[in-house]
């Protein structure tokens, strides 16, 4: 039992934003998603939005429905079972590790970065709208 003035349990979560990369030759980017892990809770989770119209702006001719599809890949294999394909038989981690890797695709991963957090699906939440919205 929790005193009342006791301040609640923040673990460590990492984060890195997805990032779209429509012509990898110029580099131009912007921010789609968020992945967050958090070891101590063998979370891991993916929330996504694509904003059409930037993705338009950079390469009009981007292939958006496979861009969509990308995406909603990474949230496929945060989320494991069927959706996450080969990745279902691994842990969270090993999930997140796998998704952070850097590569030269249109659907390209950040740096990652670390904070404390008592609620890591609220912080999911909340660094989608802060970062990527």
């Amino acid at each position: 039992m929790t005193e009342p003035n006791q301040v609640p349990a923040r673990d460590v979560y990492e984060y890195a934003l997805l990032r779209v990369v429509p012509r990898v030759e110029r580099g131009e980017q912007f921010n789609a998603g968020v992945v967050v892990y958090c070891r101590a809770r063998s979370f891991v989770a993916a929330r996504t939005h694509l904003d059409e119209a930037k993705l338009r702006a950079l390469d009009p001719a981007a292939d958006v429905a496979g861009v969509r599809a990308a995406l909603r890949a990474v949230e496929g294999v945060c989320a494991g079972g069927a959706a996450a394909g080969q990745a279902a038989r691994d842990d969270a981690g090993r999930r997140f590790r796998w998704l952070i890797a850097p590569r030269s695709a249109v659907v390209q991963p950040g740096p990652v970065h670390t904070g404390l957090t008592t609620d890591p699906q609220a912080e999911v939440e909340r660094l989608v709208e802060l970062l990527v919205r």
